[in-house]
């Protein structure tokens, strides 16, 4: 055997020479072609899937289905015009409704159809023989006039032919129609159907007679889609309800028979459903969600209300997109000569859903508002005060436990204005609350007859004062609601006995809970408002468990989307009747437009001197009152902790600008830094900032 060994591969300087003596092969896997059947099928899958397909096979679904659902209707139509079933359909409907009265009405209507369609076929009994007696008459008749008309034609020209010159004519006449007739009658036999067969197009386009997945885009997305009577009905008829289902079937397509008419109500419509028997109004209320789907609106764009009619619902769905668009300015705003009457007028605070003025009395009730935070409230409540201020005889007394100067501009206009977060605040404005108590006291021990002018004790943020831990000297807590609570008890007097003295307590405040808005205190309130909430229990809290049973829902109002939408529980309000609530849309104020309402409302008084009651003086410690004016919050905007400056001290910090608070903290070791995209001030860098100052100041003193 030769020991001869032979590469197979080139060898290079960089492969070194194989040192077995047996050649080595590499195997590369064969590449096999892919089949055609299977390049097909991969073609014909993408080519099916494609948009392209797919649009176009929706729409020959959808106009072939046209063409189908047209003929039905008019089958149905015309079988209806044809025979008694639409009278049977309606007294089945009617039956099934519970509505006897109606339904005997409908049975004895297609009695009195049944008794004429069988007089007509009688009378088809004698029909041929009368309609052949009068086509013959009607010839005969026809023939002799046109020979006395020949004759009378023949004697003025003399000539006999002229006899039968009419007669001729006619026949003439006769023949050039037949003659059209056969000339058209080819095309005719085309374009007829085809006119026909658009004709039944066009009336199941009309009736969206297609599948649900073959229709527009603009119709599945239920885009502009109005409210009709079959809709409503189709849309109960697939809300989960059995006794309900079953019924609307009974009554075939008199379904509608439920409805009363749908009436245009602001920026949607309305309308009453009676519902048929077995049928409770909670079970359509509890399936809100699902009704506005079936409905083609978002849930927040259809209200369940129950009016004074028994078993009975109504459905207001608002226009697809129309709660989202802004409503007008204030009247406050625009309106620079109106004025307030606190015993006889109503405040201009938005629009209902119907687009209508939505105004409130104000005249010995006392207010609530509450609801999430940064919704509005604070707005809501203040568009309410700057229209009682432009009545010179109304008193306020003030308090912010916000403090970043949302009410700053009623200085020189409230009597007290009290502003900021912290609890030596909070023991200014239970003080401010007790004082207003005693004032009421005074004036319940005035003579029987004596009128007083309204006083009215304002509290935003009133939550920061129900939790607010401190206690006096006597070991009595200024917050909590219990018995020895001192703004909880103050609040309590106010509301048992203010109202008929004219004192109102009005109080704004976020999240309710048990503990930050104890019950006696939110019951108390004759004017409850809310803007939206978290849960159906904090709606309760909110508006009383009578408004939430009767349709009140701001827990279904969409938080951020919906801020400035409130739901309203007072009788100071226009609420339609049978309804326990309203939902009003309120006008945003700016701080511009409410400081100019604001000047025009001092430019009506002799002037009032504000009591700020926390006056700082002597020298400021500026570290520390940054810290105060931040408070418990993680991050304070670098904004705000200005504004909050000012409002601490006006003195001292009203002219102070970004530049000034940036020296002072990063003098102390806690500048400012970005936080989302704004500069903000960190309370953890404040507090050491304060610590390592108080190390130091230890330390100089050892020294």
């Amino acid at each position: 055997m030769s020991d001869n060994v032979v590469h197979l591969h080139k060898h290079t300087d960089e492969t070194p020479e194989p040192t077995t003596e047996a050649a080595t092969l590499t195997v590369v896997p064969e590449q096999r072609p892919v089949p055609l059947w299977v390049r097909s099928g991969r073609a014909v899958r993408d080519v099916a899937t494609h948009e392209r397909t797919r649009t176009a096979g929706r729409l020959a679904v959808r106009h072939t289905t046209y063409v189908l659902g047209g003929t039905r209707i008019t089958a149905r139509r015309t079988w209806d015009g044809r025979t008694a079933a639409r009278y049977e359909r309606m007294f089945r409907a009617a039956e099934a409704a519970g509505n006897y009265e109606v339904a005997q009405e409908w049975e004895e209507r297609g009695q009195r159809y049944r008794e004429a369609r069988h007089r007509r076929r009688m009378d088809l009994l004698t029909s041929p023989v009368d309609a052949a007696k009068g086509a013959a008459a009607g010839v005969g008749l026809g023939i002799g006039g046109l020979l006395l008309l020949g004759i009378a034609l023949a004697v003025a020209t003399k000539e006999a032919s002229d006899v039968v010159t009419p007669l001729m004519a006619v026949v003439g006449l006769i023949r050039l129609l037949i003659t059209i007739v056969q000339v058209t009658w080819g095309p005719l036999t085309i374009v007829g159907p085809l006119l026909a067969l658009l004709g039944l197009w066009e009336v199941g386009r009309r009736a969206q007679a297609a599948p649900y997945w073959a229709l527009p885009d603009n119709v599945r997305s239920g885009e502009g889609e109005p409210i009709t009577p079959s809709i409503v009905v189709k849309a109960l008829r697939d809300l989960g309800v059995p006794a309900l289902r079953n019924a609307i079937k009974e009554m075939g397509d008199a379904g509608a028979g439920m409805l009363g008419p749908i009436r245009i109500a602001g920026c949607g419509v309305e309308v009453d459903v009676t519902l048929p028997s077995g049928v409770s109004t909670i079970e359509v209320q509890q399936r809100r969600r699902k009704l506005a789907e079936n409905l083609t609106r978002h849930e927040h764009e259809v209200f369940i209300t129950l009016p004074q009619a028994a078993r009975t619902v109504r459905l207001w769905v608002a226009d697809s997109g129309a709660l989202d668009e802004p409503i007008g300015p204030s009247p406050l705003v625009t309106d620079e000569t109106m004025t307030a009457d606190y015993a006889k007028g109503k405040a201009p605070w938005g629009q209902d859903l119907r687009g209508d003025a939505a105004a409130l009395s104000l005249y010995q009730r006392h207010l609530l508002i509450t609801g999430l935070s940064n919704q509005g409230k604070t707005v809501a409540l203040r568009s309410l005060a700057l229209w009682l201020a432009l009545d010179r005889s109304v008193e306020f007394l003030m308090g912010d436990l916000k403090g970043v100067g949302d009410w700053a501009m009623f200085d020189g206009l409230a009597s007290t204005l009290i502003q900021g977060p912290t609890d030596e605040h909070v023991i200014q404005v239970t003080e401010m609350v007790e004082g207003a108590v005693e004032e009421m006291n005074r004036r319940i021990q005035a003579p029987p007859g004596t009128v007083f002018p309204p006083l009215v004790v304002l509290v935003d943020e009133a939550q920061v004062a129900f939790m607010c831990p401190l206690k006096d000297e006597d070991k009595r807590p200024y917050g909590g609601a219990k018995a020895n609570s001192r703004y909880f008890m103050a609040v309590r007097k106010i509301h048992n006995q203010g109202r008929a003295v004219n004192v109102l307590m009005w109080q704004g405040t976020q999240d309710p809970t048990d503990q930050n808005l104890p019950k006696l205190v939110r019951e108390g309130a004759h004017t409850r408002a809310s803007l939206a909430l978290g849960t159906e229990s904090q709606a309760r809290m909110a508006l009383g468990d009578k408004a939430v049973d009767g349709g009140a829902a701001p827990n279904l109002l969409r938080p951020g989307l919906d801020r400035g939408t409130l739901v309203v529980a007072s009788d100071g309000i226009a609420i339609p009747a049978g309804q326990s609530s309203l939902t009003v849309r309120t006008h945003y104020i700016d701080d511009d437009g409410a400081e100019a309402i604001t000047d025009r409302a001092k430019a009506m008084r002799d002037g009032v001197t504000t009591l700020h009651v926390i006056e700082p003086g002597g020298d400021r410690d500026p570290l520390a009152d940054i810290a105060t004016v931040v408070g418990d919050a993680p991050r304070v905007r670098t904004k705000d902790v200005l504004k909050r400056l000012a409002v601490l001290n006006e003195g001292a910090y009203g002219g102070w600008s970004f530049i000034d608070l940036k020296r002072v903290l990063d003098d102390a070791g806690a500048e400012p830094y970005k936080s989302d995209g704004v500069m903000v001030v960190a309370r953890d860098r404040l507090a050491r900032a304060l610590a390592n100052r108080g190390d130091e100041g230890s330390a100089s003193a050892s020294e």
